[in-house]
């Protein structure tokens, strides 16, 4: 029993900062397939950034990041947790009420991902917690 409590108390940590670091290269994505059309995806080739998806796709691009190197991720995550549910009841919700049968599972699944890291934090692998550690020595 106490050496499985120990695995849990030594990986748990780190394990939320993997769930971060993927999360936030997959969210980045979007983000770069809308903005710098990296990867070229066609419902992608005419975004303007000053359009909703172009918007949306600079807070993905940037908030992933952010996500994605543990910078500043309490707020970034929040931000990008909200900009998922506005997608979802703005691009999803209006076509069905289950998520199964409107497209809208990525959306939910990325909101409340990122709703949990706005309040679990980063985790040890970030450069937050590098931030913590000279603060605090």
């Amino acid at each position: 029993m106490a050496a499985s409590s120990s695995i849990s108390t030594t990986w748990t940590s780190r394990i939320l900062s993997v769930l971060r670091i993927v999360a936030g290269f997959l969210f980045m994505t979007h983000g770069s397939a809308k903005i710098l059309h990296i990867p070229g995806v066609p419902n992608f080739e005419h975004v303007t950034l000053f359009s909703l998806i172009g918007v949306a796709g600079l807070l993905e691009l940037v908030g992933g990041a952010l996500v994605m190197i543990g910078l500043f991720t309490r707020p970034a995550a929040f931000v990008v947790s909200g900009e998922m549910a506005f997608a979802y009841f703005m691009a999803h919700a209006p076509h069905a009420f289950l998520p199964l049968l409107n497209h809208g599972e990525s959306a939910v699944l990325y909101s409340f991902l990122f709703l949990y890291l706005a309040f679990a934090g980063p985790g040890p692998w970030s450069i937050d917690a590098l931030r913590r550690g000279r603060r605090a020595g």
